[in-house]
């Protein structure tokens, strides 16, 4: 077992997964905080590296595309703080950062893990319920349904509408984004059959982020959305055309290259349909448009 214990969190490695458990130093990230320990399969990972610098080093993790909610449904914009996959390591722990990296790679190598994406939720997202209040509103989930409560800051156009709920059936999408410069940040849903292209300072299905210190919190109620609706690549089948009088509505794969990438996103696909992420009916509909592809 490898192990790497800094004021910024603790790293463990027993050869199948990684157990990051964040630090009580006041310079981690309250989402860190709130998150609590994250378990890391080893079949997520992608890679890991270890960067020196003059006082302090970082340990990085990068997991494969597709494989934890929360970098899906943030986009890769949690600042370095708030970031689970990081790790500062202090000058003198240096050696043993090296040794952690080394642990995993070969972990990596000997297992054979591959770095593409995957076609499933490899990491099970925050737990619920989940009650979040920043910028003009109140963000809960109870693992079915989403509630939006609007403050005495909210645009009156927005507030109008009331409180909003929203039922994890009817969310086509999610995304949290920070604020930024003199941009405000939002976490959006997108509502099936509902496009809007309102700013979400008077969109009933955003709360509006304005870069205080609870925006992040808002990421976790993101996460755990995300990991509750069909998975982009599981959906390695895409809507191409309308369902009608014309015909059904026609499935194609997402994009990827060779024989041997198709033949690994089959195995993928039985895994999840084993496991029980996919359904029948979605497992034979991927299969059968990657087979088509084949």
């Amino acid at each position: 077992m490898a192990e790497i214990i800094q004021k910024d969190g603790t790293w463990a490695f027993d050869g199948d997964a990684l157990r990051l458990t964040p630090g009580r130093d006041k310079n981690v990230g309250l989402l860190r905080k709130t998150l609590g320990e994250l378990v890391v399969p080893l079949g997520a990972l992608a890679a890991v590296s270890f960067e020196q610098g003059k006082k302090t080093g970082r340990l990085r993790l990068r997991l494969r595309d597709g494989a934890d909610p929360l970098l899906h449904a943030t986009g890769g914009r949690l600042a370095e703080p708030h970031d689970p996959y990081q790790l500062l390591v202090e000058s003198d722990r240096y050696g043993v950062a090296e040794y952690f990296t080394d642990e995993v790679r070969n972990a990596l190598l000997l297992d054979q893990v591959p770095s593409d994406p995957v076609a499933g939720f490899l990491l099970p997202g925050p737990s619920v319920p989940l009650s979040v209040s920043a910028g003009d509103g109140t963000a809960s989930f109870d693992g079915d349904q989403v509630r939006l409560e609007w403050n005495w800051k909210t645009e009156d156009a927005k507030a109008a509408a009331g409180t909003r709920t929203l039922a994890v059936s009817d969310i086509a999408a999610v995304e949290w984004h920070p604020a930024a410069g003199l941009e405000n940040g939002y976490l959006r849903f997108t509502v099936r059959n509902a496009p809007t292209k309102a700013p979400p300072k008077y969109d009933p299905n955003s709360v509006e982020l304005w870069g205080f210190k609870k925006d992040p919190l808002m990421a976790l109620v993101a996460a755990a959305v995300q990991a509750r609706l069909p998975h982009p690549a599981a959906a390695a089948v895409t809507d191409v055309g309308p369902s009608g009088p014309e015909g059904p509505r026609q499935l194609a794969p997402a994009a990827e290259d060779g024989h041997d990438a198709l033949l690994r996103r089959l195995r993928e696909l039985g895994e999840l349909h084993r496991t029980g992420v996919l359904t029948d009916e979605e497992f034979t509909m991927a299969k059968q448009a990657i087979l088509k592809r084949m």
